[in-house]
């Protein structure tokens, strides 16, 4: 199990870089980015690889609606070039709020889109022409096709450290999972509960592998939780309230009734009532009361926060589980207590 670390895109993100040669020393082997609709995340990734001597660099996530196949491919080529092989490119769909919102770009089929965008990168890093005739995408584009005709199959000029790059595909959706499990490296779900990974993914986990190229390595599961360790029964509680107005927020708001798929998940790991009670009271306005219902048992499911023993057995949980990457967020007030706790973390992963 590889153990990493997210960088928060709306903090300071000059000093936790500085910080992060501290994060190495430890352990930590991966950082990831976000892209939400903030700075984007390659530039900042691009200055933590000059900062950095062996840590994979993940983008997580960048969108597949704002950048073309072609420019995520030579992206992640460019990336993994300054950081001598480090890159691990993470796409996923967002969501309408984002993406019609914010980038002004139509939300339409993200399960075929994500297909085509793997095969089409792994094109690039081959060095083919680019010759691609998908529903989504067309390579070179034919004037039929709206395009001048004058379109030209071209490949990549620089040649790229790997042909072929890690991806990861953020997948909650069973179709999505599905799709991960055939033809990705990696999958990262959100809210990622341990002892409930057959209910919720079992069988498009089992459909995904079947149709699965020998060829690619056993699919990684990679998954974001809080950390913290101490004894302290405040400090537990203030950090289990963070991830229980988090968990609120997606599970809540993140979509509409019958369109939240953070609300779908929840119900499949058996909390129906739960989930419909925290979406009811978060869409009235009433969140305090919404993170209040989400079930402690969740919570302690979900985050690495307590007394060291309780979180090595939350490690095992998450390895029993199948997780290769696990991606601590460090809850403490201090960047010394910050460091220990990812370091008692690397630890007890082994």
């Amino acid at each position: 199990m590889t153990l990493g670390m997210p960088i928060n895109y709306a903090g300071d993100f000059r000093e936790t870089i500085d910080n992060l040669r501290d994060f190495e020393s430890v352990g930590v082997g991966r950082v990831t980015v976000p892209e939400a609709y903030s700075f984007d995340a390659v530039s900042q990734l691009g200055y933590i690889a000059a900062r950095t001597e062996k840590m994979e660099l993940q983008t997580g996530i960048l969108p597949m609606y704002s950048r073309t196949p072609t420019n995520l491919a030579m992206t992640a080529a460019g990336l993994d070039y300054i950081s001598g092989g480090r890159a691990v490119l993470g796409i996923g769909a967002s969501g309408p709020q984002v993406i019609e919102g914010f980038h002004g770009v139509k939300y339409d089929y993200p399960l075929g889109r994500a297909r085509e965008n793997a095969e089409i990168c792994r094109k690039v890093w081959r060095r083919e022409r680019v010759e691609y005739q998908g529903k989504h995408y067309e390579l070179p584009l034919t004037k039929e096709n709206g395009g001048s005709g004058l379109g030209k199959a071209l490949k990549i000029i620089n040649h790229p450290v790997r042909e072929r790059i890690p991806m990861l595909l953020a997948a909650i959706g069973p179709k999505n999972v599905e799709l991960a499990a055939e033809m990705f490296e990696e999958l990262q779900p959100f809210l990622y509960h341990p002892d409930h990974v057959d209910a919720a993914f079992g069988e498009p986990l089992a459909a995904g592998r079947a149709k699965r190229d020998p060829s690619l390595p056993d699919l990684r599961i990679v998954v974001q939780a809080s950390a913290l360790i101490t004894e302290d029964a405040d400090q537990i509680a203030a950090a289990q309230a963070t991830v229980r107005h988090h968990s609120a927020l997606y599970i809540g708001g993140m979509g509409a009734r019958g369109k939240n798929f953070y609300n779908s998940l929840v119900q499949r790991y058996g909390y129906v009532d739960e989930a419909k009670l925290i979406q009811d009271l978060y869409l009235d306005g009433r969140k305090d009361e919404a993170a209040a219902a989400v079930p402690q048992d969740l919570i302690d499911a979900i985050s690495l926060i307590g007394p060291r023993s309780a979180v090595a057995e939350q490690i095992e949980r998450f390895r029993t589980s199948g997780v290769g990457v696990l991606l601590a967020s460090p809850a403490a007030h201090t960047h010394e207590q910050r460091v220990a706790d990812m370091g008692v973390l690397r630890e007890l992963i082994g």
